[in-house]
């Protein structure tokens, strides 16, 4: 079946560069849960398609610009690992916060070699968070842990189970252990009638996951992939716009930062601005 854009084709004055039309294949064997989030995502792009009955309310969508903003040199940045359950929310719980360059979900703590989503073994689902130290520290990052799930339930996180989904801060040395050793006995203090399940491990390796499994939330939302320019993966991965967006799309970012990225978006279906840049 496919599924396309007719209200296009009656308005000649309407220009394709304007206006994006979506086109959707779907297959009579497609599962019926994945036919129906097509449809669904379909449905969202659609009613902004209709918006282009006036150009002055529609999205242009241009050519992908290959060129990428300036970035910090890896050298710049530090890193920090964490596992606070499942991994396509831990990723977006990092991504927005000012400071943070890139995130990565992956797999840390456990023995196996080149862990899989279906066969990691004794590692946990996990988040690399490459941050600049001049705009964010490693304490400030314990606090967004610490406040991003709940470390004294049992081997997971709401309705995910499993150790997988366990609680862990991994340390780079002795001071970022002395760090997480304190904010955990910090945590620790704010109720003794439980005990926190939070581990604290020396990082050996961080596997990264499987390309679906990055920028998941954002992934979710075919708009936003199409306001940054449908970036190609390898970008999407590295991108920190796309890590932004990625915590916007989960509604994780805080608050000014969602409104702030509310309002970009916003302009941009008003004005018909070609390609979201930044937020």
């Amino acid at each position: 079946m496919h599924v396309q854009c007719p209200w296009l084709l009656d308005r000649p004055a309407i220009s394709l560069s304007y206006c994006h039309c979506f086109h959707y294949t779907i297959s009579e064997e497609m599962a019926s849960a994945d036919r129906n989030l097509l449809i669904l995502n379909f449905l969202t792009l659609a009613s902004l398609s209709l918006f282009c009955a006036d150009k002055a309310f529609c999205i242009r969508i241009p050519d992908r610009d290959s060129t990428t903003p300036r970035e910090l040199s890896d050298q710049s940045l530090k890193t920090a690992v964490f596992a606070l359950g499942s991994f396509w929310r831990s990723e977006a719980v990092f991504g927005c916060l000012n400071g943070v360059v890139r995130t990565t979900s992956g797999y840390a703590g456990g023995s196996k070699i080149n862990p899989e989503y279906r066969s990691l073994g004794d590692h946990a689902e996990s988040v690399m968070v490459e941050y600049d130290p001049k705009e964010i520290n490693f304490r400030q990052l314990l606090e967004v842990f610490w406040s991003s799930h709940d470390p004294r339930q049992v081997f997971g996180q709401g309705p995910d189970v499993g150790p997988q989904y366990r609680s862990i801060i991994f340390t780079n040395g002795t001071e970022e252990a002395r760090l997480a050793a304190m904010s955990k006995e910090r945590e620790q203090t704010k109720s003794r009638s439980s005990i926190l399940t939070t581990q604290i491990q020396q990082l050996e390796s961080f596997y990264p996951a499987e390309p679906e499994h990055q920028k998941f939330e954002l992934k979710r939302h075919p708009m936003l992939l199409q306001l940054i320019g449908n970036l190609p993966e390898d970008e999407l991965e590295v991108s920190n716009l796309a890590a932004k967006l990625n915590g916007y799309a989960a509604e994780l970012c805080p608050q000014r930062i969602q409104k702030q990225i509310d309002a970009k978006i916003n302009g941009i279906i008003r004005r018909g601005w070609p390609v979201l840049r930044e937020v």
